[in-house]
């Protein structure tokens, strides 16, 4: 079985495109929900995380460490739920997060801008140059957010597996092509690939539980052994907090060991270094 992620513009129609396909295929549908389950798990205000991922990217920046912290609570849920295969998610950076799954199918599902403005129109009751500004705006936004927070712009279609334009082809048709491609071999899970679903899953747990106090430190999982790690190999812990990290690690269900790849500051100050009296 497979797990589809559909990224979509406002009135695009990649929600009934995902609701569906999640039906004809009886896989659970996910979006908003697990925004919910962020802000209940993670005790954050529901609208506050809204805000955050889905207004321009400055929003984040409000907010102390506010794109790694809210950036790890989504994708440690969303995570949570993949794990269980058979999932189609219509939202938010879900061809980032799962980019490097095998059995994932990645869409993009787009509409032309007339047919977009006219679903605005409808939806609203606005005028016609309101609904093009407020679709312009959102794109726009959105465009912006993948490009600080990942460097890469949500149109570019090398993010994609597929990207499929409504017009031509209905809403039907699309959901027909879809359920024919997540039956095809290549995108059938393997225990190799739910193993890095696994992974990456108790990754995310860790990570958003030492998010706030270690915002620069990235988990890694194996087998449920967690690796602490940073980019470029200079950051070291302040005394304790090593410790404070791997207490909070161990609670987390799943994990059975901890390897820090960083040093301590310990370490530094037990160096000796020959040339200080020079």
């Amino acid at each position: 079985m497979s797990i589809i992620t559909i990224s979509r513009g406002s009135y695009s129609r990649g929600r009934e495109v995902a609701e569906k396909l999640a039906q004809k295929l009886g896989y659970e549908c996910i979006s908003r929900d697990i925004l919910l389950e962020a802000s209940d798990e993670f005790n954050i205000p529901e609208i506050r995380l809204i805000r955050a991922l889905h207004d321009a990217p400055t929003v984040l920046e409000r907010f102390h460490y506010g794109k790694e912290r809210y950036l790890s609570y989504l994708k440690s849920s969303l995570l949570q739920h993949v794990q269980k295969d058979n999932v189609v998610y219509h939202g938010l950076a879900g061809q980032y997060f799962l980019k490097d799954i095998p059995h994932v199918i990645k869409v993009r599902i787009i509409a032309d801008m007339e047919d977009r403005v006219e679903e605005e129109m409808k939806r609203e009751n606005i005028s016609a140059e309101k609904a093009l500004y407020v679709l312009k705006k959102d794109d726009e936004e959105r465009r912006k957010w993948g490009l600080q927070v990942y460097g890469t712009d949500t149109w570019d279609s090398r993010l994609y597996d597929m990207v499929l334009r409504v017009k031509s082809l209905s809403v039907d048709d699309v959901v027909g092509i879809l359920s024919q491609t997540a039956h095809l071999a290549t995108f059938q899970a393997t225990e190799k690939s739910l193993k890095m679903v696994n992974d990456l899953a108790l990754a995310c747990r860790v990570q958003a539980k030492i998010v706030q106090i270690a915002p620069s430190i990235t988990v890694t999982a194996n087998d449920g052994v967690i690796s602490f790690n940073n980019a470029d190999g200079k950051m070291v812990l302040a005394p304790g907090l090593l410790s404070e990290l791997v207490a909070i690690s161990k609670k987390v269900e799943g994990v059975r060991d901890v390897i820090s790849n960083i040093r301590p500051a310990s370490e530094l100050r037990d160096h000796v270094n020959p040339y200080h009296n020079i």
